[in-house]
């Protein structure tokens, strides 16, 4: 809490121009529109820093629940294609829709979220060894390689979609209000609410499937709520700020090194040092290029691949 604390506080200071700490607890707290600093924290950087604390957190849990789902700690709603499914169908929303709105957008990310979901894991079961991890990490990657190829070409050939589409598409906090998050807020709810009671299912659903059934668990709806909870949190997110890779899956590993393997942990713990990473990487963007920025997507890609090609590397992390 208090890295993601801190983080917070320097997402409210650190930018093109470095505001003091007491001026950014003035404009919270005593705001005076007639003052730049003020304005530029009230309206530009605090609804950066509340996207950010939202998509982090549902990032982080969505990629802990989906890496006990499948018992797989490669499993992340980047790498299973999900946040390509969720921004393919919200593509496809703004250019044959006109779609405008986030509560607009939300219902195609879902869409997609859920499709793309059912596809990789469908490939990923196919053959002798069934589901393996390095297996739906290989699908994954070549759903998402097809499904970003789609999204890419109506793009393109859409210029107005594009021009709308383009700081969205790399993964971004900035150029958002309170108002999305006003609007995200009761879906990120509804999936937070599902996500609770997956902590203790998790953890049975571990003890392999004959185990569970005989400790009285109801496998398929366990899954059932898992996978509604991932999709929820996903879609929301990717909606919200774009497809931002990586976050689920180095955070939950980050989580399980404090707090072992008991969901009931893992989960709350991946839900606040996910924001905090999320909120670091904005500023580390900020900072790397000033007085310009790296959008929060490129940043994230850059310090999750390594962790992913150490993951791969790394057989005993391989499976949960």
């Amino acid at each position: 809490m208090a890295a993601l604390g801190l983080f917070a506080l320097l997402s409210l200071a650190v930018g093109a121009e470095p505001i003091a700490p007491g001026t950014v607890r003035d404009a919270l707290l005593d705001y005076q529109p007639t003052d730049p600093q003020h304005l530029v924290i009230r309206t530009m950087r605090l609804p950066r820093t509340v996207i950010g604390l939202l998509v982090g957190t549902a990032l982080g849990t969505a990629g802990a629940i989906m890496q006990g789902l499948t018992r797989n700690a490669l499993a992340d709603p980047g790498i299973l294609g999900v946040n390509a499914g969720a921004a393919l169908f919200l593509v496809l929303g703004i250019s044959l829709f006109g779609v405008t709105s986030l509560t607009g957008y939300v219902w195609f990310a879902f869409a997609g979220a859920a499709l793309v979901a059912v596809i990789v894991y469908g490939i990923g079961t196919l053959g002798p060894d069934r589901a393996t991890p390095v297996k739906l990490a290989l699908s994954g990657a070549a759903v998402s390689a097809a499904v970003g190829s789609v999204t890419t070409a109506i793009i393109l050939g859409d210029t107005d979609a594009f021009d709308r589409m383009r700081l969205w598409q790399v993964g971004s906090l900035a150029g958002r209000n309170l108002d999305l998050a006003a609007q995200a807020a009761p879906f990120l709810l509804a999936g937070a609410l599902l996500a609770i009671p997956c902590g203790r299912l998790l953890n049975g659903l571990a003890l392999g499937d004959d185990v569970a059934l005989a400790l009285g668990q109801r496998v398929g709806v366990s899954r059932a709520v898992a996978a509604a909870s991932v999709v929820i949190l996903c879609g929301t997110a990717t909606a919200l700020a774009g497809p931002i890779a990586f976050v689920g899956l180095a955070v939950p590993h980050m989580a399980r090194l404090l707090t072992g393997p008991d969901h009931r942990l893992v989960l709350p713990c991946s839900a606040v040092l996910a924001p905090a990473l999320l909120l670091a990487a904005d500023v580390l963007g900020r900072v790397l290029v000033s007085p310009s920025e790296l959008q929060v997507g490129v940043v994230t890609a850059v310090l999750g691949a390594p962790i992913f090609v150490f993951l791969i590397r790394r057989r005993d992390l391989a499976a949960l």
